[in-house]
This record gives structure tokens, sequence and C-alpha cells, in this order.
């Protein structure tokens, strides 16, 4: 017998009886030995179930008989291995390219990111400032118009003889 040879017949089905027994019935039942109901009745199931069963073993021979792809098949588990791999090479690209745009960067003499350095001289305004600084102009406002009406000054007001920002009857 040669090596790489398998062995194949009847004799290398591997199954447990009571699915040995309900093929051979099925058969028996195809082949016009038996009728469809006493097949049912020697399966011990109903006459609808045996036309499941029956359909689910020629479905079953359908697709065993069907040409199979050459080569070597894509199986999930192949396919997850073949894309962690392309990962593997994307993330070592993507390392190579962001140290060619570090080197590219200080060459340039620009900083980090792609911008120039910012000086520290002339810092820029904060979030919020403009806000800070219109909320404050408009309290002043208020403030004085109501130490006119009170007849107190600023500098009261500072001192905390009146409430900022609410108005009287609010």
């Amino acid at each position: 017998m040669a090596r790489n040879a398998k062995k194949t017949g009847v004799t290398t089905l591997k199954s447990s009886k009571a699915a040995r027994k309900q093929v051979a019935i099925i058969l028996e039942a195809l082949s016009g030995e038996i009728g469809t109901t006493e097949a049912s009745e020697q399966m011990g199931v109903s006459l609808s179930r045996y036309y499941q069963l029956e359909g689910r073993a020629l479905q079953g021979m359908l697709a065993a008989m069907e040409p199979k792809k050459r080569g070597i098949q894509m199986t999930p588990a192949r396919q997850i291995l073949a894309l962690e791999a392309e990962k593997k090479l994307l993330e070592k690209d993507l390392r190579r390219h962001q140290s060619l745009l570090r080197a590219a960067n200080r060459s340039l003499g620009l900083a980090r990111g792609g911008r120039k350095k910012a000086s520290s001289k002339g810092r820029g305004a904060k979030r919020g400032d403009r806000g800070k600084a219109v909320l404050k102009t408009l309290r002043r406002g208020l403030d004085e118009a109501k130490g006119e009406a009170d007849g107190t000054s600023k500098r009261d007001a500072g001192a905390g003889g009146a409430s900022h920002g609410k108005q009287d009857g609010a």
C-alpha cells in the first residue's frame, strides 16, 4: 500500500449505530424495498419527520458531491492569521513613516506636529479671556448705574455694599 493512500469504502464510515440504522432504512425506502410509511415506523418517527430526515440525508449527499476548490482554502482561522500578519506589516510601515516625518521636521526646524515653535514672548490669549473681559465690562456698567441710583460710589460697591450682577426686583 502507498504511503499517502487514504482508506476508503463503506468500512471506513464513522457514525453511531442509530445513525447507521436510519441511513439504511432511508436507502431501503429510496430503493423501493420498503414503503415510506413502513420506514417511518421502523425509525420510530412520524411520516412528516421521516420526509424531513430523508431530505436532510439527500442534501448531505448532494453537498458531498459538489466539486471542491483546488488549492489552499481560506478558513476563518487562516484569514485571522493573514490579517494579523498584515496588521504587523502596516504597524511597522507606520512607525517607519513617523520616524521619517520626525527627521524631516527636525531638518526643517519645525516642532513636533509640523508647526513652527511658539515663542515664549507675547503669550496668546487663553480660552474664555474675551468672555471674561466682556462680563467685567458689563458688571462695571451695572455697578456704576446702581451706585448712581443708590448714592454710593464705585469704591463702596467694591467693598461689598452691593451685589454684583443682580438687579433689584429680579
